[in-house]
């Protein structure tokens, strides 16, 4: 059977009487063992969180060494396997897979109108296989010791000491999970549409994850290829990267980046991805320029495999090299440039609501905007041979990963916490948190730009007194974005204690996904939809989508409505 998108949804007081993913089946087992793409994406966040909080610590213990000149709490070495440890945590076990691992395999499926991706148990086995990669990482935590920097470069990592393998075998791993849940969503979105969803009324968070995708499965295996060469070169003294062996370390560069630089894209496309869904639902407008949007994921994806040498600027490359890598380096802030014009575009006389989940949109235009015109500096030849491995570059990396991935990864979850949990968060508190995550995240890197640009290298250990006050400014704004997380935190332990019952669609969203109940049913939907309108034409929608299940208790775009 199915039901037309724009019929009328069943009231709210039904709610109680209706299967959910959650509730359908009890026990360890039927989780452990479920193929319900949403009880794997509720996993996958659990992980990732976890990850988020270890690699969070491992950051602030590294500001806080740097908090004066000299040793303040750990000796050079143990600073070297902390800030190792914090950029391989959060790169390879938070970023990458938080968007789709989480947030893509929960709703992915939904706005598609599918019952559950194209291949349940490919689903289930790549998070085992992410869980596998986790547990290596952490052996080599625990028993062993990484100092190398989380891009492993060599000769160094050929030689430091053999935990090396551990951390490497662990990424080696991980990229085993994001080829089969690229390949898994590829499947799905090409096969898996309820009737009448064509390629033009495909969400655009679809085709954030869809392009996402694309480019997990071409590079990835890039990546596994270039670490089990240096497993083997460190395990059986085979010559590729150690010049002592007859091998060439710019050739690890080379590699690396060629898988590195289109992980960018994987972590900052599903970001982008979410933000078109924030400013779309809470300007209560259609998104401008739709097919320029979708496109422009795609060309992030593809130009994104043409740039990476603009890492090695300074590794000794010919100089008609360098050029043609700046000039392609400059294409990437086409569709970026895209996006943000069309965001701006859709929020232009738009009825904004300002609540949290918009404000972490909200705040990655601005965040984004600054990373990606930071970028520009260090695509230019002359000024990147003074700004490459300084602060400067940390910055401009931060502000596009935090302030771009993390912030749209925050805004999701606040956005579609209801749905998922079928529970209310505290409003005041998630305003509280985004503000001192907001100021917190600025004043840490903000600082970091000047200290760049005046010479401070990255990873140093120690420093001139000149850059105490930024770094103490730096530190201090790595304290305030703690505490905002932990604030964060509390609130959503909060809503799952004692939070108020979420209505089906407490924004006012015309996304498809808000169509089914909350939590989900089982199967997504009790009947096959069909789309008869697009994600996004909210003056295709009836009152009953937009408003169904509201009561006098929470009502928190009414005014929006107005």
């Amino acid at each position: 059977m199915t039901v037309e998108a724009g019929t009328a949804i069943p009231s709210s007081s039904s709610h109680a009487e209706e299967p959910n993913y959650l509730t359908h089946e009890t026990g360890l087992k039927s989780w452990l063992f479920t193929l319900d793409h949403k009880r794997i994406g509720l996993m996958y966040l659990v992980s990732v969180l976890l990850m988020f909080f270890l690699g969070g610590v491992m950051a602030l213990l590294v500001r806080t060494e740097l908090l004066f000149a000299g040793e303040t709490l750990m000796e050079a070495d143990t600073y070297n396997k902390i800030f190792t440890l914090h950029g391989a945590i959060m790169v390879f076990l938070f970023i990458i897979p938080a968007i789709p691992g989480a947030i893509g395999n929960f709703f992915l499926p939904i706005m598609l109108g599918a019952k559950d991706v194209a291949f349940p148990r490919l689903n289930l086995l790549s998070f085992y296989i992410y869980c596998a990669g986790t547990v290596l990482a952490l052996v080599a935590i625990v028993v062993g010791s990484v100092d190398t920097g989380w891009t492993f470069y060599t000769p160094y990592s050929t030689r430091a000491d053999s935990s090396v393998i551990w951390m490497t075998g662990a990424a080696f791993v991980l990229g085993f999970s994001s080829i089969l849940t690229g390949v898994n969503f590829i499947s799905t979105v090409h096969k898996m549409r309820a009737p009448g969803l064509h390629w033009k009324r495909l969400p655009l968070f679809i085709w954030g994850i869809y392009a996402t995708s694309i480019v997990q499965v071409l590079a990835t295996p890039v990546l596994a290829i270039t670490l089990f060469l240096l497993i083997m070169e460190k395990t059986l003294s085979v010559g590729v990267f150690d010049p002592a062996l007859g091998g060439d370390p710019v050739l690890f560069q080379h590699f690396f980046w060629f898988y590195s630089h289109p992980a960018v894209y994987i972590m900052i496309l599903p970001g982008m991805a979410i933000v078109n869904e924030l400013i779309a639902t809470f300007s209560h407008r259609k998104i401008f320029g739709y097919m320029f949007v979708a496109m422009s994921s795609l060309g992030l994806g593809l130009v994104g495999f043409l740039v990476w040498a603009h890492h090695m600027f300074t590794s000794g490359m010919s100089e008609y090299a360098t050029m043609v890598f700046s000039a392609l380096t400059f294409l990437v802030a086409i569709p970026s440039g895209v996006k943000i014009f069309n965001w701006v575009a859709t929020l232009y006389e738009g009825s904004i609501s300002f609540l949290s989940p918009m404000l972490y949109g909200l705040s990655f235009l601005v965040l984004f905007t600054i990373g990606g015109v930071t970028g520009l500096f260090l695509a230019t030849l002359a000024t990147d041979i003074h700004l490459h491995d300084t602060y400067f570059v940390v910055a401009h990396f931060h502000y596009v990963m935090v302030g771009g991935t993390v912030f749209g990864f925050v805004g999701g979850l606040h956005y579609w916490w209801p749905k998922m949990t079928g529970k209310m968060y505290d409003e005041k508190l998630a305003k509280v948190s985004w503000f001192l995550v907001f100021v917190g995240f600025n004043v840490t890197f903000l600082s970091q730009f000047v200290m760049g640009s005046q010479g401070m290298p990255r990873r140093y250990y120690d420093y001139l007194d000149q850059f105490q006050p930024l770094h103490m400014a730096s530190s201090g704004g790595a304290y305030i974005l703690g505490l905002g997380f932990i604030i964060m935190s509390f609130m959503f332990v909060k809503s799952l204690r004692s939070g108020a019952k979420a209505p089906r669609n407490p924004w006012a969203s015309a996304g498809y996904e808000w169509m089914t109940t909350t939590p989900p049913h089982p199967h997504n939907f009790e009947e096959t939809p069909v789309m008869t309108r697009g994600p996004y034409d909210y003056h295709l929608c009836t009152e009953e989508e937009l408003w169904d299940g509201f009561d006098e208790d929470f009502q928190p775009s009414k005014k929006a409505k107005a």
